[in-house]
């Protein structure tokens, strides 16, 4: 037998055993790690709109802005998650379309978990009367919500929210039930 085959012979059985130590350290890895449940865990479903309450917060006024926290509650039995924008119009009483839907302002943020009863909101934003020249809109007595990742309408009665300068904006949904 040459030295050459001799350490050749050496190598594969380093790494036989290297490789059979490998796949059982894995083994047992993967058994302790289901053992102890901590597997990683299935997101929550996106709440469906039958699920949720929703209200509009008072208004906010402040440097020439207005935001109003528009309100998602999980009224179910189930945790569900938000993420993202929800899609906001404004309807006069008789359900008249008023001005243009809100328009997405900042990040898509990040998905809020809602466990039953928990909230999560997202502000909507206009302006002052008179800070620029664009007139303002009829006064909204309708709020037309789509929640994030929903093709399901939400409606909610108000006393009036009107929009000024042509601004209307919605953030995403946070945590909470004001921003």
């Amino acid at each position: 037998m040459s030295l050459t085959s001799s350490a050749f012979r050496r190598g594969h059985r380093v790494a036989a055993a290297s490789l059979i130590a490998a796949t059982a350290l894995a083994v047992t890895a993967g058994t302790a790690s289901a053992q102890s449940g901590s597997a990683p865990q299935p997101a929550s479903a996106t709440c469906a709109a039958k699920d949720l309450g929703l209200r509009l917060g008072d208004s906010d006024p402040g440097a020439g802005n207005i935001r109003y926290p528009l309100v998602f509650t999980n009224k179910g039995k189930n945790t569900c998650s938000l993420r993202g924008f929800p899609g906001v119009s404004l309807l006069a009483g008789d359900g008249q379309k008023i001005g243009a839907p809100a328009t997405r302002e900042g990040a898509a943020g990040q998905t809020v978990e809602l466990a039953p009863g928990k909230s999560a909101h997202a502000t909507l934003r206009t302006i002052n009367e008179g800070l620029n020249d664009t007139p303002c809109w009829t006064t909204g007595k309708i709020v037309h919500v789509y929640a994030p990742n929903s093709k399901d309408a939400m409606t909610l009665r108000t006393q009036g929210l009107r929009v000024c300068g042509g601004v209307f904006t919605v953030s995403a949904v946070t945590p909470g039930t004001e921003g």
